[in-house]
């Protein structure tokens, strides 16, 4: 007999709750999308065409105090996420919080410290783990096709000529800004290639006329193994980088272009079709290695992505005690990060992690 489905609520129906959390959940077996809160009229009337069964809530209290309810996610501005996370675990509930799971790794090291007392699980939507290109370099890197690794470049490039003064994430006070923004992404996404850091430079801009959070971001990143990593995101790109340069001793490994889930998920697509995920072949990355007895130069296939991975892994931690999908505690050595940047940028300094 199957087992009852989780019911999950969604605290937000913007641009992360509408694309990156409500369809993947739906489409989950063993969850059930249960209730949205939002007050926005639009949001909330959207919310009911795409959702007639789930619950529509004006507050996140009312989510909170809805006994039925298994699991909240946190898709809601940023400034948001902590204190809807902690009233979240304190009403029993297991917690999906929207990267950056918060402004400090303080912050996140006391929600572990709750939910590990409330019995619950914890876990940050980090989704661009399973895009896929950053799977296909990890099984590059797990074959050792590159040789031993010393530079890694990572870049997430927009060209937006004017700032939207009227978007909270362009608002300092609701921890705006591409270094929090893309950067969680770009970060996390080093650390799970290459482990952890030891030294931090980073240069945080805001270059466009009436900017009021950063629209350029560099981040170098000296992880203990020895890797560089040179981690960049910008809104003023009129030409794009690589998403992905990688050289070692024996190899390297080109990438242009962003992996399409995003894009498929915001004009309606779903996954459940043969080619989710998937690449045509003038997308795919270049290799170029000679180890051994191997020699490749050309373009490698990249391997479908998989964002809905997220949350059948959650349903697994949340119903059976599997291990989460994202770690709460790699947001913490994210955020140590974040913070060890922005002081490095106001500073000049190069930043040693403890």
């Amino acid at each position: 007999m199957a087992s009852t489905p989780l019911r999950v609520g969604v605290i937000g129906y913007g641009l992360a709750g509408s694309v990156f959390h409500a369809p993947l959940i739906a489409l989950t077996p063993g969850l059930e999308l249960a209730a949205i809160v939002t007050s926005n009229p639009a949001r909330r009337k959207q919310a009911q065409h795409d959702y007639p069964s789930a619950a529509l809530l004006d507050t996140a209290d009312a989510l909170f105090a809805d006994k039925t309810i298994d699991a909240v996610v946190v898709a809601s501005t940023n400034r948001t996420h902590v204190p809807f996370a902690e009233a979240a675990l304190r009403a029993g509930k297991h917690v999906v919080i929207d990267k950056p799971a918060a402004e400090t790794a303080a912050e996140v090291e006391s929600l572990i410290t709750l939910a590990r007392e409330q019995q619950r699980v914890l876990t940050i939507y980090q989704n661009r783990r399973w895009d896929g290109d950053f799977l296909t370099l990890r099984k590059i890197l797990d074959q050792k096709l590159l040789g031993d690794v010393f530079s890694f470049e990572s870049r997430f490039e927009r060209y937006r000529a004017e700032p939207n003064l009227a978007a909270w994430r362009e608002q300092v006070d609701e921890i705006g800004g591409l270094l929090y923004d893309l950067g969680s992404h770009l970060i996390d996404q080093a650390l799970q290639l290459f482990g952890p850091a030891e030294r931090v430079y980073a240069e945080v801009e805001a270059r466009r006329p009436e900017a009021k959070t950063d629209d350029v971001v560099f981040v170098n990143l000296t992880h203990r193994n020895g890797v560089r990593s040179r981690l960049h995101a910008t809104s003023v790109a009129r030409i794009f980088g690589p998403r992905f340069h990688v050289r070692g001793l024996q190899g390297a490994f080109e990438k242009y272009g962003l992996d399409p889930q995003e894009d498929a998920l915001r004009t309606g697509h779903r996954p459940g079709n043969s080619d989710w995920g998937t690449e045509p072949r003038e997308a795919w990355g270049r290799l170029s290695t000679q180890v051994g007895g191997l020699h490749v130069d050309g373009p490698v296939e990249t391997l479908p992505g998989c964002y809905q991975r997220f949350y059948e892994l959650f349903q697994k931690a949340a119903a059976e005690g599997e291990p989460p999908p994202v770690n709460p505690h790699d947001a913490v050595e994210s955020l140590r990060i974040i913070e060890a940047a922005r002081h490095s940028s106001k500073t000049g300094e190069v930043i040693w992690l403890a």
